[in-house]
């Protein structure tokens, strides 16, 4: 007879481990290690995590987990990358990678035959698969990413694929960690956490602003949240920051903060913007600020102008 469903109406003890995060606290060694290997297929890196367990929050599991594979070293590194299938070609029955890949679902055969290409130029330039944390992204972004990416020099690509490689495992972690729960409180399926990207349109010139730093911080909800600034990036060539860093699980609001100034000081300087008095920018800095729900994800451009600026949610 199955047993009834829980009361699940009463809020959770803070104090107490989410399920998924009790559930891997609890596991014998080699079912932590099985379940861990599923996040990231580096040994040194699930054996890293075992051996801190007990885990109190799902946010010591990801701090963890971002220590652990910042210390890989070259072939605990390899070992995690060939987990990973080539983007647009996920392996039969892996569903984590089918997941984050639903980007390329849409792609047209042209686009998929060109990521074909690309991923063949890429291994054979750098030795291993192409690694980007492909959740919320669409296949252009992903065969963009893919094109700048394939100009790095070695040693440049390899710390973004690792970079590529936490965001990853922070995902895969707040998936196997803190399960969700719908509207009536049962617990469902764990949502990723939201992820964002941004880019920067020069509308006075109607060309992308590259070089402009860009910085990222969550606000988690509950009581006595804090702000937590998670770095940042500079925009390409193609007013894109392809590397801002992964939202914590749980994140309700995101602020991405714009540096302007040494941007449109020298537009200024040089006359581009049609003045020539050389005058400090009017918006020194841009800083916006939104609402995220789990699992999804947050495209929002900066339309900017030396005195004005848009924001929007874009695709």
């Amino acid at each position: 007879m199955p047993s009834p469903p829980s009361d699940t109406s009463a809020p959770r003890d803070p104090l107490t481990p989410p399920p998924g995060l009790a559930r891997l606290n609890a596991a014998p060694d080699t079912e932590a290690l099985a379940a861990l290997r599923e996040v990231c297929a580096s040994t040194a890196w699930g054996n890293a995590l075992l051996a801190r367990r007990p885990y109190a929050t799902a946010d010591d599991l990801l701090a963890a987990g971002d220590t652990a594979t910042g210390a890989l070293d070259g072939a605990e590194l390899d070992e995690a990358m060939a987990g990973h299938p080539p983007i647009g070609r996920p392996r039969p029955g892996d569903p984590a990678s089918a997941r984050e890949q639903r980007g390329m679902a849409d792609a047209s055969d042209a686009l998929r035959a060109e990521m074909l290409d690309l991923n063949l130029a890429y291994q054979e330039r750098f030795g291993h698969v192409f690694l980007i944390c492909a959740t919320g992204a669409s296949a252009e972004d992903m065969r963009d990413a893919l094109r700048t990416r394939l100009g790095h020099p070695p040693e440049r690509e390899r710390e973004i694929a690792r970079t590529e490689l936490g965001k990853i495992n922070r995902i895969r972690l707040a998936r196997l960690a803190a399960p969700a729960t719908d509207e009536t409180g049962q617990e469902t399926e764990a949502a990723a956490p939201a992820s964002v990207s941004t880019h920067i349109l020069d509308t006075s010139l109607g060309r992308p602003a590259a070089g402009v730093p860009v910085t990222l911080a969550a606000l988690g909800g509950g009581p006595g949240a804090r702000w937590t600034d998670l770095g940042g990036s500079l925009t390409d060539g193609d007013g894109r920051c392809g590397e801002l860093p992964a939202l914590p699980a749980g994140t309700v609001r995101v602020r991405l903060d714009f540096e302007t100034d040494p941007y449109l000081t020298a537009k200024n300087a040089d006359g581009v913007d049609g003045s020539d008095d050389g005058g400090a920018p009017f918006f020194p800095e841009v800083t916006v600020t939104f609402r995220v729900r789990p699992g999804e994800h947050y495209h929002v451009p900066l339309l900017l102008n030396p005195f004005g600026y848009s924001v929007y949610r874009g695709s």
